[in-house]
């Protein structure tokens, strides 16, 4: 059987049961921590423009929610808003190699899916299961090829973690979910040409929510697509990648859930954080004297080496995807959370001057590809250093219930008061004994 066969084979038959209580643990912390991050991303230009576009062409048939506004508009509609609201702050949930957001793709498509079919928690988490363990099996087979070719893996593999927890939550057959995933392969989409000024990156989740719930609608019509979308001749994995490796798409299919979600800290790109947790670290070390800074440099993998130098960043937008800056306002600051991404920030005179300052170099003995050794030099001839591995947030230092529940309030409390966001908390807590997913959605809205 075709690999693309035999996962949709398992998506079909998936049961609640199935699921492993550890991954439907997860994936409720998973949920609070998009809630928080969509709430506080609705606030933002780019997921306004988003949700005023799809509440005015998207409300034909009014049957989800759009997260902030509590717009109803189609599911699809809906998921389209809710990615971008919750890409829109760089503060998603990241895989554990720094390669996509599971979040804002599966989450928003699983919740709109649910929603509009009168499903509950439990519909919720199996296709929220569902969508994030194909997404990750889908970058596992076209990664790292997938990125350093261009495209945006949140995106082009996100859409069929989309596809996949709409296709759960329609209950389609496997013959109908290899069709939802050659329908989202027509649809795969989403390059790397986004680290600028402009809210580009920002749009990238948007479609692939959006086209996977599309596909399952139209597979669950009778619309047919290839069954070889994933190893075909023509194919996503050799059109995106060149080859790939297909048998990571069905490596021990049923015995293991290859999904590993590691969370945000920082509101940067996640490659960037363990730069910041190296400059929070030489903050201590040379407290009072950054202005004794003459060299400051940075080491990383030669994975990594090239991305995200950014030496003077001209919008928010670019200063959350600038590693320079971000290096430099931590240092500053001792913070790198969404006030020190603005622009009073970006303008301060000692955040540019370190900003400019910091050279970049590969250094292929660092352990991990987003390893980062920061060092700095004084006036004086004293040198410093610190290295992180692992970042704050990620499955080897991970943040904890307190640091899961304080980022959420920081978020979502510029929304609601306390009683509405315990009242969130305790409904993703208990998502499993959740009627209908609209009591959920129903607390999401202004």
């Amino acid at each position: 059987m075709h690999e693309t066969l035999q996962l949709a084979d398992h998506v079909a038959s998936l049961r609640f049961e199935d699921v492993p209580t550890p991954l439907i643990e997860e994936l409720k912390v998973l949920t609070l921590d998009y809630l928080g991050v969509a709430l506080r991303g609705s606030l933002t230009d780019s997921a306004r423009i988003v949700a005023g576009f799809q509440t005015e062409y998207g409300a034909a048939r009014p049957e989800a929610t759009i997260i902030g506004s509590g717009a109803q508009v189609s599911a699809q509609a809906a998921a389209f808003a809710n990615a971008v609201a919750a890409h829109s702050i760089e503060l998603d949930d990241v895989d554990d190699l720094a390669l996509f957001h599971f979040s804002p793709p599966v989450l928003s498509a699983a919740l709109a899916a649910t929603e509009a079919a009168g499903l509950g928690g439990k519909g919720y988490l199996l296709a929220a299961a569902a969508g994030s363990e194909v997404m990750a099996r889908v970058s596992n087979a076209a990664n790292p090829a997938m990125r350093d070719r261009g495209f945006h893996s949140t995106a082009t593999c996100g859409v069929f973690g989309a596809a996949a927890a709409a296709a759960r939550v329609e209950g389609l057959s496997p013959e109908q979910v290899a069709s939802t995933f050659g329908i989202a392969g027509a649809h795969a989409a989403g390059l790397m040409e986004m680290y600028g000024p402009s809210m580009q990156k920002r749009i990238n989740p948007g479609p692939a929510a959006q086209n996977g719930v599309v596909a399952a609608r139209l597979a669950r019509r009778g619309y047919t697509g290839a069954d070889t979308i994933f190893e075909g001749e023509r194919g996503v994995l050799k059109a995106f990648t060149g080859g790939g490796d297909p048998r990571a798409l069905v490596d021990r299919l049923g015995t293991e859930y290859p999904v590993r979600i590691e969370y945000k800290a920082y509101a940067c790109a996640r490659p960037i954080h363990n730069a910041v947790d190296c400059a929070l670290e030489l903050r201590r070390q040379v407290a009072g004297r950054l202005a004794e800074i003459r060299e400051l440099t940075i080491y990383r993998h030669p994975a990594w080496a090239h991305y995200h130098q950014i030496r003077s960043p001209r919008s928010h937008h670019e200063a959350q995807v600038s590693l320079n800056h971000a290096v430099a306002v931590a240092l500053v600051e001792g913070a790198a959370f969404l006030d020190q991404f603005q622009e009073e920030f970006i303008a301060l005179p000692e955040v540019q001057r370190l900003s400019r300052m910091l050279q970049f170099e590969a250094d292929p003995g660092l352990s991990r590809g987003v390893s980062c050794n920061l060092r700095v030099k004084l006036d004086s001839g004293e040198s410093f250093e610190a290295q992180v591995d692992y970042p704050k947030g990620s499955l080897q230092n991970p943040m904890t219930p307190e640091d899961h529940w304080r980022k959420f309030l920081s978020l979502a409390g510029t929304r609601f008061p306390t009683s509405r966001l315990d009242a969130i908390r305790d409904a993703v807590a208990h998502l499993e004994d959740v009627a209908g997913i609209g009591e959920l959605t129903a607390l999401l809205a202004d």
